[in-house]
């Protein structure tokens, strides 16, 4: 099995949804995020605030600086995400597909690495 990122792309200058819009969005949500863990594919879902509440750390000169504000200048922004399992990119494609249909919003699926880590195990 692989896991896969359904990123969902957040259009912040769409105009806001009503509150009762707002609801059966996530009753759709939650209802595809429920049919994911009884098929065993769910891992991880997580909604994220607005870009307004982000602050970027970047690297320089063996320091850091912090901004507020997303890194890229787009309307577009990372809205929310679910991590699955799939057996393969048409199974992630097929979860995508439901993910978009609940929540309105264009789906990124983009797979994860195969690390192959050789470090420290965790705690280590």
């Amino acid at each position: 099995m692989k896991k896969y990122l359904l990123a969902v792309q957040f259009d912040e200058s769409a105009p806001a949804l009503s509150d009762e819009e707002m609801q059966r969005q996530m009753d759709r949500t939650a209802k595809v995020t429920a049919e994911m863990q009884a098929a065993g594919s769910w891992v991880f879902v997580g909604g994220l605030l607005g870009s307004h509440a982000t602050t970027v750390v970047r690297p320089g000169d063996g320091t850091t600086t912090m901004t507020d504000g997303p890194f890229a200048e787009t309307k577009e922004q990372l809205g929310g995400f679910w991590v699955v399992l799939c057996d393969d990119l048409d199974q992630a494609l097929a979860w995508a597909d439901k993910c978009a249909l609940a929540c309105g919003a264009p789906i990124e699926v983009r797979p994860f690495m195969d690390a192959q880590w050789d470090g420290p195990a965790r705690g280590e």
